[in-house]
């Protein structure tokens, strides 16, 4: 008997080929790099037996570059040229960036983009996420491809679930700087569902909370004979432990009375708060001593207690997104199997407390938060390089976190894709022109959960030229957005009887800043009725302006048609309209255009009679046979 292997073209290796990929975990405090070996993922060490890299990158006048450990080594000596937790700078400029008059850096606010200005020249997150995506891709081809040769077929790198399409780009933008091929960017709670529910053959709703280095995301999913569904998301793109690190570096600047600090001592000082947090973590008490530049002792004794109460409200910021991930999946938390814990900061007890306390469970804690990440991102990488074997059959369904659509007239949002919509996806709607004759049309595409565009965040513009002439509402615009698994977004307008096309990458500027995604969220719900009322009364504005227009330029062709007195009528009725719109009653503003409506019905008809008669003239009733 012999065998026929089948497979998509690209969708599998040649036989007994395996294609080397791995998955990398691009953190704010920590970095890792995993693969799998023999059906198991595995994390890859360094030299030293190091699994995680520290996500710090040092530039030295001599044009070196230390990334890692040598670069922390440094990193109270000399804080200007060492650059941590770079991943909030991802895709973001100088406003967006939290607690920017504790950071040394000098800082170059360039149009749309942040940089920092280094012993090296100005450097970009970009360039620097790209330092440390290099030291991991070579720990791989060491570890993977040795003096064998080859390269790596690709990597799965992890981005946060709420990093918006600016965050992303910039993510993949660094990969490839570091010469990796990006098989996907991953989010980071998806993988680590994938790590948790593969090792565990879990089945059932689960929660993934993942408190990282700078972000918080929370995911809930459903997994279920190897799908793993993501039903919603929500969270926090600029909250993470290192506002933990803040909170405790603020309260010993402010007992010490210290103020006015150095680069060099707020980068110590932020060093040794961070140190006390992870040493809180199992004991009740710690002891933090440091010397100032000036010879200033400084010294300090923080109780577990005392940390607790200095965080308490960055826990709870942590649970308002994890009740509306709750909602828009529709869950109740006795509905909710089991809660996994991902990222370092979760190890804090007070988080593990709340989190348990909210979900009536214990957190489960049997896979390493720092790693199982990276885990879940080689495991996907092991898919999508090809290297699938049998029993490992699974689908992974992910979701967008944010509403995305265009603006409409009267800046209304019009969405064309909701948020946890699951990717990849795309999806088409039609729109049409304002006024005769218009021949281009302005596409703003925005992304956010409110009514108004002004309300929501902007993400890009391009036109569509060369629509026909044709009368207002005649054209037929159909605008398609795409999504791909990466969460990136592409949109396309097509005009249908010409063919004409447009189409643009939206590739933002920089991300949204510190809190507003889920501002928006939040917004979203405490407004609803007010954005209801508003998209009501901007509709029968656009309605009555498109009323007063239409009438108008009837008159100018046809007024004649009219006696004075109803001529007089309809222009009291136009007037009577174009004050309301002006107004904020809508319901008024309806009235009035259908009693323009009903006062011009005779006016219409007969304009339409004078048009037939028009087309009629000088042909007979045989001509019109033919």
């Amino acid at each position: 008997m012999s065998l026929l292997q089948i497979a998509e073209p690209g969708d599998s290796t040649a036989p007994h080929e395996h294609r080397i990929a791995v998955g990398i975990d691009l953190g704010t405090t920590n970095s890792l790099v995993a693969t799998v070996r023999n059906g198991i993922p595995v994390v890859l060490n360094d030299h030293e037996g190091h699994s995680l890299l520290p996500s710090m990158v040092r530039y030295l006048r001599d044009g070196r570059v230390q990334v890692g450990f040598p670069a922390q080594a440094q990193l109270a000596r000399d804080p200007r040229n060492t650059v941590v937790s770079v991943k909030r700078f991802m895709g973001r400029g100088l406003k967006d960036v939290a607690h920017i008059e504790n950071c040394p850096y000098d800082f170059v606010d360039q149009p749309g983009i942040l940089k920092i200005r280094t012993a090296a020249g100005v450097k970009s997150p970009v360039e620097a996420s790209a330092e440390i995506l290099r030291v991991l891709r070579a720990r791989a081809e060491e570890a993977l491809i040795g003096k064998s040769g080859g390269a790596l077929a690709g990597a799965v790198v992890t981005v946060p679930a709420y990093f918006d399409e600016a965050q992303r780009e910039a993510t993949r933008d660094a990969a490839r700087l570091a010469g990796l091929n990006v098989l996907r960017l991953l989010n980071e709670p998806t993988a680590a569902a994938i790590a948790y529910g593969l090792d565990n053959a879990a089945e059932g709703i689960y929660a993934v909370y993942d408190l990282g280095g700078g972000t918080f995301d929370i995911s809930i999913l459903r997994l279920s004979r190897g799908v793993f569904e993501v039903m919603a998301t929500n969270g926090d793109a600029a909250l993470g432990g290192d506002d933990f690190d803040q909170r405790l570096f603020c309260a010993l600047a402010e007992r010490r009375g210290l103020s006015m600090l150095s680069p060099e001592d707020t980068r110590s000082l932020l060093t040794k708060s961070r140190e006390a947090k992870e040493l809180l973590t199992s004991q009740t008490e710690v002891c933090i001593t440091a010397r100032l530049a000036a010879g200033e002792a400084v010294e300090l004794t923080v109780t577990q207690e005392d940390f607790w109460d200095l965080t308490r409200n960055l826990v709870a910021k942590t649970l308002a997104p994890t009740r509306k991930a709750l909602r828009d999946a529709h869950l109740d938390v006795s509905d909710v199997k089991g809660v996994v814990m991902v990222g370092g900061a979760t190890r804090m007890p007070h988080v593990q407390q709340a989190v348990g306390g909210l979900f009536r469970q214990t957190p489960l804690n049997n896979l390493d938060p720092d790693k199982v990440v990276a885990l879940g991102a080689a495991i996907q990488a092991n898919v999508l390089a090809g290297n699938r074997h049998a029993g490992e059959d699974w689908l992974l369904l992910d979701v967008i976190p944010l509403s995305l659509g265009i603006e409409t007239m009267g800046g209304l949002v019009e969405r064309v894709l909701p948020r946890n919509s699951t990717i990849p996806t795309a999806r088409a709607q039609e729109f049409t022109t304002f006024r005769d004759g218009q021949t281009a049309m302005s596409i703003h595409v925005v992304q956010g959960e409110r009514e108004l565009v002004s309300d929501c965040r902007s993400l890009a513009r391009f036109e569509l030229r060369g629509i026909p002439p044709m009368a207002a509402g005649a054209a037929r615009i159909r605008v398609t957005f795409q999504v791909d698994a990466d969460g990136l977004l592409s949109v396309a307008a097509r005009e249908a009887s010409t063919g004409v096309e447009s189409a643009v990458t939206v590739k933002p500027s920089y991300g949204l800043d510190d809190g507003q995604i889920a501002q928006m969220l939040k917004d979203s719900i405490e407004h609803a009725q007010e954005d209801v009322r508003l998209r009501a009364l901007q509709e029968q504005r656009v309605e009555g302006e498109r009323m007063i227009e239409a009438t108008e330029s009837a008159l100018r062709d046809d007024a004649d048609l009219l006696a004075a007195e109803e001529l007089a009528a309809i222009r009291a009725a136009i007037e009577a309209l174009r004050r309301l719109v002006g107004g904020d009653d809508h319901r008024q503003i309806k009235a009035q255009v259908d009693r323009l409506n009903r006062i011009t019905e005779p006016f219409a008809g007969r304009r339409m009679d004078r048009i037939i008669k028009g087309a009629l003239t000088g042909r007979n009733v045989a001509a019109l046979g033919q």
